[in-house]
């Protein structure tokens, strides 16, 4: 298997990117990367790793890179030659199974839907996040990819999901659960009440009603939808929130008296392993569900770790043909009338 990955994506490009693809061909059986981005720096690094020789690793050369703060629409027309749109392009002609994409989320989602295009009967694509929970793993999208959606995007959106959670973390029928303020059928914005009904009425997809915020750590549902303002907020508040309480615990340490401190230690594993749960390292990144390929995200500051990881990732949703999966599901829902919203 081969996958494509942008070496000059990301805070710590191309040096880490390329490290972790050097990584990722030793440790992983039966993969090979094609490493996108300036020809002589990758080389030069290539060298350094003590991999330029190796079959597995090769470079396509690519002359522009797009900048974290430019708009990724304008950017993606302007720059033909970056490296997220060769390293798309090698997966749309068949050159390549995958793209492990670090850096501007917003470049990646652009060149995906300009490069790849989308599954048919899917309209807007969606980031997929698994988020650690008391019960193992619940499966978030979007977490960025669509803010302004429509009832139709979150029921694609839950059949993403459903296809996700169950070929990646081995649910037989995996739950599916509406993000809202409250149970009741009637509460929330328009959007999700007009999404309630249709997903109520999905013929393969398990429905469960509405979930609060709160039960997305509970592990309530095995699939939570929103669109994606709302869930990117909920990731990076859980985030910033597992990690202000493994700060306090340790200065709990610190500042107070010996029972206290003996709570806080017992307590201090157990945060960090949530923590781990959170951290995009551990993660490598999150697949971009409904373009018509399979396209990973990896975090803007990722580094050889998560790029191993990403790469493991890319590999295994290619193998377990996540594509073909969501097309027969979205064939065999039929055509998902979109109610308006006003």
């Amino acid at each position: 298997m081969k996958i494509a990955v942008d070496a000059m994506g990301g805070d710590f490009a191309p040096g880490e990117i390329v490290k972790g693809a050097v990584t990722a061909v030793k440790t992983l059986s039966d993969i090979e990367v094609v490493l996108v981005g300036d020809e002589t720096q990758i080389h030069d690094l290539l060298v350094t790793y003590g991999a330029a020789d190796n079959p597995k690793l090769s470079i396509r050369h690519a002359s522009e890179v797009i900048e974290m703060g430019e708009h990724p629409g304008q950017a993606i027309r302007k720059k033909k030659d970056a490296s997220v749109v060769v390293a798309t392009k090698l997966v749309r002609t068949k050159e390549c199974d995958a793209v492990v994409a670090p850096g501007s989320t917003g470049a990646a989602v652009a060149a995906a839907l300009f490069g790849l295009g989308r599954i048919k009967g899917i309209d807007r694509p969606a980031i997929a996040t698994p988020i650690p929970t008391l019960r193992g793993t619940t499966v978030m999208l979007d977490s960025g990819a669509n803010a302004n959606c429509k009832p139709k995007h979150l029921v694609q959106n839950a059949i993403m999901g459903y296809n996700y959670a169950k070929l990646m973390f081995g649910e037989e029928n995996p739950s599916v659960g509406l993000l809202n303020i409250g149970e009741e059928a009637t509460k929330g914005t328009e959007l999700v009440q007009a999404a309630y009904p249709m997903l109520q009425h999905l013929k393969t997809i398990p429905f469960k009603g509405n979930v609060e915020g709160r039960d997305i750590p509970k592990g309530t549902v095995d699939v939570v939808v929103c669109d994606g303002f709302v869930g990117n907020v909920i990731l990076k508040f859980g985030e910033g929130l597992v990690s202000a309480a493994v700060q306090i615990a340790k200065q709990a340490i610190k500042d107070t008296g010996w029972l206290a401190k003996l709570g806080a230690l017992l307590l201090v594993p157990a945060l960090k392993k949530m923590k781990k749960g959170f951290d995009h390292k551990e993660n490598g990144g999150a697949p971009l569900l409904g373009v018509n390929g399979v396209f990973l995200i990896a975090h803007g500051s990722s580094k050889e770790k998560e790029i191993v990881t990403a790469i493991k990732i890319a590999s295994d949703l290619v193998e377990r043909k996540i594509i073909d999966n969501i097309q027969k599901s979205i064939e065999a829902e039929g055509v998902i009338e979109d109610v308006d919203v006003e």
